[in-house]
C-alpha cells in the first residue's frame, strides 16, 4: 500500500478524493477514533457513549473536519447507543475489557506506523476537502 501512496505522491494525485492515499489516511484516522473510543470505555466506566464518543472525536478527528462535518458528527453523537447495550452487543462470550485492551495495544503500533509514513510524504495533516 505504501508503494501505491508513494507513486500517487510522485504523480501528484495523492490528494484526490478517490486516491489510495486519501483512503489510507481516512481509514487510519477512523481507526484512531475507534482505538480512542475503546480506551475511553475502559478508562471511564462512568461515561455515557455520547461522552466517550465526543472525547474520542475531539482527540482524533475534529481538527481535520470543517464546520459541516464537525456539526454533523455532533448530531450523530446524540444518536449513540446506550453504553451497556453497546458493550453487551460487542462482548460476545469473552472478557470484553481484556479484548478491548488487547485490541488497543496490538493495533496502535500499526496506526503509528501509518501516521509516520504519511508524515514522511507530507500528508498526515491533510484536512477534509
Amino acid at each position: 500500500m505504501y508503494s501505491m501512496v508513494q507513486e500517487e505522491v510522485q504523480n501528484k494525485t495523492a490528494k484526490g478524493s478517490s486516491s489510495c492515499t486519501n483512503g489510507l489516511l481516512w481509514l487510519t484516522r477512523a481507526m484512531d477514533f475507534l482505538v480512542e473510543l475503546f480506551r475511553n470505555l475502559l478508562e471511564h466506566p462512568d461515561w455515557t457513549m455520547t461522552q466517550a464518543c465526543a472525547d474520542s472525536y475531539t482527540k482524533t478527528l475534529k481538527k481535520f473536519h470543517g464546520w459541516l462535518a464537525s456539526s454533523s458528527f455532533t448530531v450523530a453523537m446524540k444518536l449513540s447507543p446506550n453504553r451497556d447495550k453497546f458493550m453487551e452487543v460487542i462482548s460476545g462470550t469473552g472478557d470484553i475489557n481484556a479484548d478491548i485492551e488487547k485490541f488497543c495495544t496490538t493495533f496502535s503500533p500499526f496506526l503509528k506506523e501509518n501516521h509516520e509514513f504519511l508524515a514522511s510524504v507530507g500528508l498526515d495533516d491533510m484536512k477534509a476537502s
